[in-house]
């Protein structure tokens, strides 16, 4: 019996995050556009997997769960977070052997920085919700030195037109330079708690800037650190353990 074979059944966005097929979200865009069967039959969100199921996606049998994997990639600019294995720049032709893994949380094409890849659906769908209100923060450079009254209000959250945004911190990167003529740092920090699409560019669009590079420098308390762009590494034992303290999440170590 695969690892993944539970003998009560569970339901079928859980059994294809186990499998290592995508995380939950992304499993369940997988059911909702048709792509996932059940004995030969296409399955729906409410269906349970036994052990004597036979689970196809795209008509390809699932194999056994893989062991968990986590690691902490340096996504390059250029490089799509979607894994499409047609696509040169996806993200799949640089994911490590022959894991089945995906990005905990996306990046732009445009925008580079920290990624967790894993195949830990679980992890990944406490991480990604958005009412847990977990922590990512990047470095940006702008066009122009900003405003007092700008970084106030993204500061404070506002609507670009996707609804209202969350609280945010912003706060200038004076370690890193990059200063105007006045003085004035086009580099800051930035800490969301959220991740609508493209959010950190349209907040500033939004105010009448441009956001020239987006560095995703963490993930939690993951740091990307010295990880140079294209660069791969396994997470620490340390850094599992605190991850999972600060997602709520059971150690198997503790």
């Amino acid at each position: 019996m695969s690892d993944c074979a539970i003998s009560k059944g569970t339901r079928l966005c859980k059994y294809l995050a186990e499998a290592g097929v995508a995380s939950r979200r992304g499993a369940s865009r997988l059911i909702e556009t048709g792509r996932v069967c059940i004995d030969g039959q296409q399955a729906s969100h409410s269906d349970r997997v036994f052990d004597s199921n036979r689970v196809t996606v795209d008509g390809a049998p699932l194999c056994p769960a893989q062991a968990k994997a986590y690691f902490l990639y340096h996504k390059p600019v250029g490089i799509d977070c979607r894994l499409r294995a047609e696509d040169p720049h996806s993200l799949i032709h640089c994911l490590p052997g022959d894991l089945r893994l995906f990005p905990a949380g996306r990046l732009d094409k445009d925008s580079r920085g920290l990624l967790l890849l894993t195949n830990d659906g679980e992890l990944t769908q406490r991480l990604m919700h958005p009412d847990f209100h977990h922590q990512k923060g990047y470095l940006i450079t702008l066009n122009k030195a900003p405003q007092p009254d700008d970084i106030a209000a993204i500061a404070a959250g506002f609507d670009y037109g996707e609804g209202p945004t969350r609280p945010c911190v912003v706060e200038a990167a004076i370690d890193c330079g990059y200063a105007t003529e006045d003085g004035n740092p086009r580099k800051l920090r930035m800490r969301l708690t959220e991740g609508k699409k493209r959010q950190i560019r349209r907040l500033w669009r939004a105010r009448g800037y441009r956001v020239l590079d987006l560095l995703r420098e963490s993930i939690q308390q993951l740091n990307i650190g010295k990880l140079e762009q294209g660069e791969i590494r396994s997470l620490t034992a340390s850094e599992l353990r605190q991850l999972k303290r600060t997602l709520d999440l059971p150690n198997e170590q503790d």
